[in-house]
Parts: C-alpha cells; sequence; structure tokens
C-alpha cells in the first residue's frame, strides 16, 4: 500500500518542486542548477509524504497541502547540501550522485543551501498552494521556523557536530536526534494537519505524539543501516557514523537493542493514532515503512 501512495505523493510534490527552478536571469542559471540538483535527484519525499498523509487524516484537500509539501522536501535537501560541506560531514555521495558541492564547487553548494532555505518560507507564505486565511499561513511559518532553526534542525546539527568522539547517554543522544531528524519530522505532521483546516488541540496533540515516535524510529533505523546495508543501496557512505566516532544508537545499546527500541517507537506511534479512524491508515503505513526502510 505505502509503495503507491508513496510513488503517487513524489510525483505530485515533484511536479511543484520542478516549477521552481527557472531562473529568470541568465547569470543566475548555474544556481538553479545546483539547486535542481540538490532537491530533484532521488530522495524518498518522506517528508512531504508526511504532510499530504496528515491531511488526508483530518480529511483536508490536499490542494492547501502543497507548499507545505514543498516547504520541508526544500529544508531537508538545504539541510543535507550544508551537512555534506567539508567543513561539516565532508561527504561526496547524495542519494547516489555526487554531493552539490562535488557536482560543483563548494561556494555554489552553499548559495545552493541558502537558496533553498528562503525558498521554503517564499512557498509558505504565499496563497497558493496553502491554506487562504493568511492567520494560518503565518501560524504554519512560524511551525517551520522553528522546526528549522536552533530551536529545531540546525540547534540538532550543532549538538551532532559538538558529540564527534564522545559518548553520549540514551539521554543525550535523543535531545540531539529529536532536534536534528524529530523537529522537521514534526513540523511536516503538523503542517499537513493545519494545511487541512480541520485541526483541533486535541488531534494535534495526538499527532505530534505520533511525529516525536516516528521521528526518533526514522534516526534509530538510520543508525541501524549504517551499520547493516551498503553504500549502493544506501545511496550515501555506508559506515560513515562509525568511521567519524558519531555516537549511534547500536554503538550505545548494541544492535538487537536498537532494533527493539525502533520497534517499541513504531508502536507508540500507532497508540499515538487510536482515536483515529481509516482516513489515518497512511500514516500508519508510514510509520512502518520507517522501521522496515533499508535504505
Amino acid at each position: 500500500m505505502i509503495g503507491d501512495y508513496q510513488k503517487r505523493c513524489q510525483q505530485r510534490v515533484d511536479a511543484c518542486l520542478g516549477a521552481l527552478f527557472s531562473p529568470a536571469l541568465e547569470p543566475l542559471s548555474r544556481l538553479y542548477q545546483a539547486m535542481h540538483h540538490s532537491v530533484l535527484l532521488g530522495g524518498k519525499r518522506v517528508r512531504p509524504l508526511l504532510v499530504y498523509a496528515t491531511c488526508e487524516a483530518l480529511q483536508g484537500p490536499l490542494e492547501q497541502a502543497d507548499g507545505a509539501a514543498c516547504a520541508v522536501e526544500l529544508i531537508h535537501a538545504y539541510s543535507l547540501v550544508h551537512d555534506d560541506l567539508p567543513a561539516m560531514d565532508d561527504d561526496d555521495l547524495r542519494r547516489g550522485q555526487p554531493t552539490t558541492h562535488k557536482a560543483f564547487d563548494e561556494a555554489t553548494a552553499i548559495l545552493a543551501g541558502d537558496g533553498l532555505q528562503s525558498l521554503a518560507f517564499e512557498i509558505l507564505s504565499g496563497a497558493t498552494g496553502n491554506p487562504a486565511d493568511p492567520a494560518l499561513r503565518l501560524r504554519m511559518l512560524n511551525v517551520l521556523a522553528r522546526a528549522a532553526g536552533p530551536s529545531g534542525m540546525v540547534g540538532g546539527q550543532a549538538i551532532d557536530l559538538a558529540a564527534v568522539g564522545k559518548k553520549l547517554d540514551q539521554a543525550a543522544l535523543e535531545c540531539m536526534h529529536r532536534h536534528k531528524t524529530g523537529a522537521l519530522i514534526e513540523a511536516s505532521v503538523v503542517l499537513g494537519a493545519l494545511a487541512s483546516g480541520q485541526a483541533d488541540e486535541a488531534r494535534l496533540d495526538a499527532l505530534r505524539r505520533y511525529a516525536a515516535a516516528i521521528g526518533l524510529a526514522f534516526q534509530v533505523q538510520d543508525d541501524i543501516l549504517d551499520v547493516e546495508s551498503d553504500t549502493a543501496t544506501l545511496g550515501k557512505t555506508q559506515g560513515a557514523d562509525i568511521a567519524r566516532d558519531k555516537p549511534t544508537y547500536p554503538a550505545l545499546l548494541g544492535l538487537a537493542q536498537a532494533k527493539s527500541y525502533a520497534d517499541q517507537l513504531h508502536q507508540q506511534a500507532l497508540e499515538a493514532l487510536q482515536a483515529f479512524g481509516p482516513s489515518a491508515d497512511a500514516l500508519r503505513a508510514l510509520a512502518r515503512y520507517i522501521v522496515e526502510r533499508r535504505h
């Protein structure tokens, strides 16, 4: 079920994203090519899927979720471009392709990431593909800004860089990943709920609990795949976290216990959706996909 749903959502958001990278001026063509390379050469589109699935769970129109779906993917892509830079993780491969600074150059990669970040907020602030109510769009902008900035993803990246070579306990490791990975995943779910125009506080609270569980499960599974998978399957360098002496769940808990923890988080996510009917089945399938994926 999730395969067909994922394909439909990918096609929908990719059509919206593809329209964004046509420069008005010729001198900007290289920058736009780098942005296109960073976003549209592969990717699972998990965050846009969560936007769409949450909007559907609350029976909202997907036309109001396109802006949020694009925005979260643009923020995610920008974070990967910067994360791959030599000053950070220094990776050569992303989504089976050369990383942006390898395909172009470091300066262009930095600017491409900056451009993607700004474009995300431009897309989310406009009326096209978003709820008509400007107050609701402002609330959505605040959700994304907090998730992307020092209170969320950027803060998590800073913690991650500072943790290289250190031994973190489970609480510290979870703090890092709830910021670095979890914040944008939670924002994707909240944005989808807000985009529906049908989000009350009780359902938002349940959806946040769901998102917190799958956001952490996503990172636990990432750490497991860094041990068990291979570079060709992952589309990025296998074993990179071990090589850089980064703290991971398998290193802290052991591989078997890390897998058990991912299963526990999956169950927490499903429990958070108990009050939702069949309209939330895509969210349930996504939770399963996150802990069973192989890349």
